[in-house]
C-alpha cells in the first residue's frame, strides 16, 4: 500500500508561468491549489521545487508560486528530469522518494516530468486539481495516461491530509486553516 508522508515527499510545481497561465482552463483555481500545496509542504517540512520552461521566452513563474519554492529550476526540455530535476531532488537527501507533482500544461511538461520521475524510480503522486491545460480534454487525457503509467492521481486535499496523517498532528490547525481559506 502506498502511503506518502511529508518526511518522504518533495513537491514539484511545473511551469506556472505568468505568460502561460491566462491560457490555462480555470487558471486561477489551479494556481490557488498549487500555492496551498506549497504552503502546506513548507509548513510540514516537505521541500518545494519549481520549474520554468524556457524562461527567456515564457517568463518567470507567478510570483505567488516562486515565493513558496525553495528552488526554481530553469529548463528547456519538456521533461524537467533532463535539465537537472532528479539531481535537485537527490540533493535534498535520502528519504525523498515520493514526489508530488502538479503543473501546467498537464499534458506536456507536467506529464513528461512525472513520467521522467517514474523512470528514475521515484513514486509519483499527480495532483489533478492543481494541474491545468488549455483544453479540459488534454488535461483528462494526461491524467488517464499518468494513471496507466503508474502515477497515483490525487487532489490537493488528499495530499495535505495524508501528509498530516492524524488530527493530533502539531500542525493540523495551521494546515486546516490553509485548506479552509482556499474554499
Amino acid at each position: 500500500m502506498d502511503v506518502m508522508t511529508a518526511d518522504s515527499s518533495a513537491l514539484v510545481l511545473v511551469d506556472y508561468q505568468a505568460k502561460l497561465m491566462p491560457a490555462i482552463h480555470q487558471a486561477e483555481a489551479v494556481a490557488a491549489r498549487a500555492v496551498l500545496l506549497a504552503k502546506a509542504a513548507r509548513l510540514l517540512g516537505a521541500p518545494v521545487i519549481g520549474t520554468q520552461q524556457n524562461p527567456a521566452g515564457l517568463g518567470a513563474n507567478l510570483n505567488v508560486i516562486s515565493a513558496e519554492c525553495h528552488r526554481v529550476l530553469a529548463k528547456t526540455h519538456f521533461d524537467a528530469c533532463a535539465d537537472g530535476l532528479v539531481e535537485a531532488l537527490d540533493e535534498l537527501g535520502q528519504g525523498r522518494g515520493d514526489v508530488v507533482v502538479a503543473g501546467c500544461e498537464a499534458h506536456v511538461c507536467m506529464m513528461q516530468t512525472a513520467l521522467g520521475l517514474m523512470r528514475e524510480g521515484k513514486r509519483v503522486w499527480v495532483v489533478e486539481n492543481a494541474s491545468g491545460s488549455r483544453r479540459p480534454a488534454d488535461h483528462a487525457a494526461a491524467m488517464r495516461r499518468l494513471a496507466a503509467a503508474g502515477a497515483t492521481i490525487v487532489t490537493h486535499e488528499m495530499v495535505v491530509f495524508e501528509w498530516l496523517h492524524d488530527c493530533q498532528h502539531p500542525k493540523f490547525r495551521e494546515a486546516l486553516t490553509l485548506i479552509k481559506a482556499a474554499d
